[in-house]
């Protein structure tokens, strides 16, 4: 997402029209996450106007849509996908990779469906979320994931939970996010040039911040190996979410000092009456 209730007259000025909230959030960070293209196809128009938001190595990972992951489990899509593609193709390069966020009960009974899916779609890259806890605690079943992963070129989405999970909620977003979110162990191995990662912290900046700590390693690692990792922090409210990923990247590049420093977004101006 790249607007949230909290943001504007923070790191979006305030009242801003909706055709420009993309191009004020693309000034903290360069990427996101298409959380609405899971509910929703949209339009090719809809698509050009975040192309004409964002610069070319802006990183768009849009997700395909529920009834293609989750109602069709990757099977009989051929029509939903052609439209999804066919809409997704203003961003051009801009599409990092197509995420495939699959749902808890898709496992490994389920890999060869996800096998033929993957490599149907050869010209495009892609990254999948798995939540079945087979897939992180049976050797076999993980191993036989990895090989359709890296048969078809396609990256394992690690989405750890175990700082959000490491303590009792204590506001009524945790208490929210705790009935909803899996639990699940962490995985930090890459399996292309291109990892991608998804963090959960809680709405303590300082555990949010104190929880990535490894991830900056192994963000910094793979760097190092040549790899160029997006990740996305997040906390149950998200409310200082483009802040923290900023502080992230910070906590990278001290690590790894010729890494690109984000761009200067632009001081936000408070609302006033007049």
């Amino acid at each position: 997402m790249w607007t949230h209730k909290a943001w504007p007259g923070r790191f979006l000025p305030p009242a801003l029209p909706p055709g420009e909230r993309l191009r004020a959030y693309a000034a903290w960070c360069n990427a996101v996450e298409g959380n609405t293209t899971f509910y929703a196809t949209p339009s090719p128009d809809t698509v050009a106007g975040w192309a004409e938001q964002t610069e070319p190595d802006f990183r768009f990972l849009p997700k395909l849509p529920r009834v293609v992951t989750h109602d069709r489990r990757l099977t009989g899509v051929d029509a939903e996908m052609r439209a999804f593609l066919d809409a997704m193709e203003p961003l051009g390069p801009r599409a990092a990779a197509l995420w495939v966020q699959l749902p808890p009960s898709f496992g490994p009974a389920d890999v060869d469906a996800l096998a033929r899916f993957l490599r149907r779609l050869p010209a495009h890259r892609c990254a999948v979320e798995v939540r079945h806890p087979d897939f992180f605690h049976d050797a076999g079943s993980t191993a036989r994931l990895e090989r359709v992963l890296d048969d078809t070129g396609a990256e394992w989405v690690p989405f750890d939970t175990t700082v959000f999970f490491a303590g009792p909620p204590t506001s009524a977003m945790e208490q929210e996010a705790w009935t909803r979110k899996p639990r699940l162990p962490r995985r930090t191995r890459a399996l292309t040039d291109r990892p991608v990662v998804r963090y959960i912290g809680r709405d303590s900046v300082e555990e949010t911040v104190g929880g990535w700590r490894e991830w900056a390693e192994v963000a910094a690692g793979w760097l190092r190996e040549g790899r160029s990792p997006t990740v996305f922090i997040h906390t149950p409210d998200n409310a200082d979410a483009p802040g923290l990923a900023r502080r992230f990247h910070d906590d990278v590049r001290a690590l790894v000092p010729d890494l690109t420093p984000l761009p200067e977004p632009a001081p936000v101006e408070p609302a006033t009456l007049f």
